[in-house]
């Protein structure tokens, strides 16, 4: 299975805006643009990588975890995850992806909190946004509800 992504860009890097647009649709010509990614701390002046990686994450990661609820007896009522990713300046030069800090409020009726906690670790190690992050630290805080 593959997924296409296209990204547009016209100007220099600062001054200069993009679009996306993704095969399902669900990004239309979005814009995007430096002051999105680097400047505007609400997020309102549109999208930027790492907001869309951290989405991607957080749906991921929340996949196989209710997969591997429902395989282990425990099906979950719900699972909330957020994604927060870190994007901080390069020594040299230049910026990179630090983390991905997954927070998760979940309700599982009658899971142990140590069993709950293992599989949610074993998601994710194993979910294919985590393991394309291999690069990068992730950290889960749990929250249970039952």
């Amino acid at each position: 299975m593959k997924r296409t992504a296209t990204a547009v860009w016209k100007g220099n890097l600062r001054e200069g805006t993009g679009t996306l647009d993704t095969q399902s649709g669900a990004l239309d010509a979005h814009p995007y643009s430096f002051k999105a990614r680097f400047e505007d701390e609400n997020g309102k002046s549109g999208t930027n990588p790492e907001e869309l990686l951290g989405a991607a994450h957080a749906g991921c990661f929340t996949m196989q975890l209710s997969h591997l609820l429902a395989e282990a007896g425990h099906p979950a009522e719900q699972l909330k995850t957020s994604a927060t990713v870190s994007v901080e300046p390069k020594d040299g030069g230049g910026f990179e992806i630090t983390r991905s800090a997954l927070s998760l409020e979940a309700n599982v009726p009658g899971i142990e909190q140590d069993i709950f906690e293992a599989i949610a670790g074993k998601a994710k190690a194993g979910c294919p946004v985590s393991v394309a992050l291999g690069g990068v630290e992730i950290t889960l805080e749990t929250r249970l509800d039952r």
